[in-house]
This record gives structure tokens, sequence and C-alpha cells, in this order.
């Protein structure tokens, strides 16, 4: 049987898919043997286990069931389920947070983890407009906690192509607008991301669909993950992973150089400190 119930306050599903490891082992069955009844790969059981992905009650029943854990993931599989973060989004953040490499391509929006404030207030304010100071503070607060993956010096690699929308979409007050591109301009000269700015001259595109990202980790497979209004799928099918990659290399193929594309962001940061914007 597995151990003692986990505490919710530790990282839980990482400590789950640490006693589903040691379960399965246990058991003399491998990744792939475990996800054959549970009509998933065995990729996805190594991410459950490295807890890059979220394990729904259904595969916990089973998992208990074929492992004779008595329960033990069952009762913690709602622990292990608690986010901050939308149901459509939970996924992708967390798994974010244990990537070692995340390469994003934002064509409407200044990514996450790269969001101001004041930047993410406006966000949050315009997409729900009747919601209360309370509920607009804690969405802000929570993607402030995300941005903070970035204040390690050296990990996760992140790399970012943003659609040049982004740097001309400008809410009523542009100074936030600025803020926000001097941030950006701020990380990359310190040499803490890598930003291209894809050009409208680019024309047509092989994102024009919408947001990707694409993450990978030290100890499971790549996942890929896009999004929408309200809905958002995490892929970790290796073939639609792949397909996702191309799509990003090709992004960056069409996009400006690193060193020009920090010319841009920097010279319409400036345009809009002197709320010179068209």
């Amino acid at each position: 049987m597995a151990g003692k119930d986990l505490d919710p306050s530790t990282s839980p599903r990482a400590l789950l898919g640490a006693e589903l490891r040691v379960a399965r082992e246990r058991a003399g069955m491998s990744q792939a043997e475990l996800g054959e009844p549970l009509f998933v790969s065995g990729s996805f059981i190594g991410q459950l286990e490295a807890g890059t992905r979220r394990m729904h009650l259904e595969y916990a029943r089973k998992i208990d069931e074929i492992l004779g854990t008595g329960g033990f993931f069952t009762r913690n599989c709602e622990a292990a389920a608690k986010s901050k973060y939308p149901d459509h989004f939970a996924a992708a953040a967390e798994a974010e947070a244990l990537a070692t490499e995340i390469r994003e391509y934002a064509p409407q929006l200044i990514p996450g983890l790269l969001q101001t404030e004041a930047y993410a207030r406006e966000v949050f304010r315009a997409y729900q407009p009747t919601a209360t100071e309370q509920a607009i503070d804690e969405l802000v607060t929570n993607r402030l906690a995300r941005a903070a993956l970035l204040s390690d010096p050296t990990k996760p690699l992140f790399w970012c192509v943003l659609d040049e929308a982004v740097l001309r979409r400008c809410g009523e007050d542009p100074a936030i607008l600025a803020e926000a591109l001097r941030h950006i301009a701020s990380l990359v000269r310190s040499h803490r991301i890598i930003v291209q700015v894809l050009p409208f001259n680019a024309g047509f595109h092989s994102g024009m669909d919408g947001s990707l990202k694409l993450m990978s980790f030290a100890d499971a497979p790549p996942l890929a993950y896009v999004d929408g209004i309200g809905m958002g799928q995490l892929f970790d099918d290796p073939a639609t992973v792949a397909q996702h990659g191309l799509t990003y290399d090709l992004l960056m193929a069409s996009a400006m150089s690193p060193r020009k594309s920090l010319a841009l962001i920097e010279s319409v940061a400036e345009d809009y400190e002197h709320d010179q914007h068209a």
C-alpha cells in the first residue's frame, strides 16, 4: 500500500506522482503496462509521476484497483487537483512551473509570465468588466506569482515570439503598455529571456490559428498547450507535439532577429511614453 495521505499544502501533485512511481515499481509494472488498462500511453503515466499531469478521479480509482493501494490515490486525488487557475489552464500552469524550457508564441497579448501588475490588471478587467475588485486582485496576484518563475537567474529557458500586434495593442493608458514593454526589454537586456517580434510585414504565417506554448522537462516528455477564449488543450502525443514544434520553428524563422526585436520593443515603448502612438 502507498504511504499516508498527502498534505495538500506541500505540492500534492508532485507527492502523488512520487507515490505512484513507488507503487508501480513495487508492483513490478512498467509505465506502459500501467497505462494499457487505463487506455493512456506510458508517457502519460510518466507525466503523472513527474507531476506535470493532473491525476483525474477516474484514473485514481483504476490505479488503486490495479496496484492494490487501498484507495490511497482516490482519497488524495482531490487534494492534488486543487488549483488557483481556471480548469482549462490549470494543468498547463502547473506543468509550466516544472519545465526546463518554455517556448511561447503570443499573437495578441504579452504572455502571462512577462506581464506587469498594471498590464495584468487592465487585461483581467477587459475580460471581466463586471467582476469585483477583490476578484480582479486575486487574478492579478496569481498571475504575478506565475511570473516569479523567471526570478531564477538561469531556468527555465524562456524563448518568446511576440506578434507585432502585442506591441501595438494599447488600453486607455499608454503608460501601462510602455511600462510592460520596458519590463520585457529589461529581461532581454539582462539575458534572462529571448524575444523575437513577428512583424506585420511577415504576412501570412504558421501561427495564425492562435497562441502556442511548448514545454520541455528534465524527466518527462514534452508538452504543447494551445488555448482560446475560456478554453485550452494540453497535448502529450509525440506527433502532435512535434507538429506544434515545427509551427514554432517556422514562426522563429519569420520573426525579426532578437537584436532588431529589442530595438523595436524599446522604440515602441518610447512612443507610448510620449503618447505618440497612432
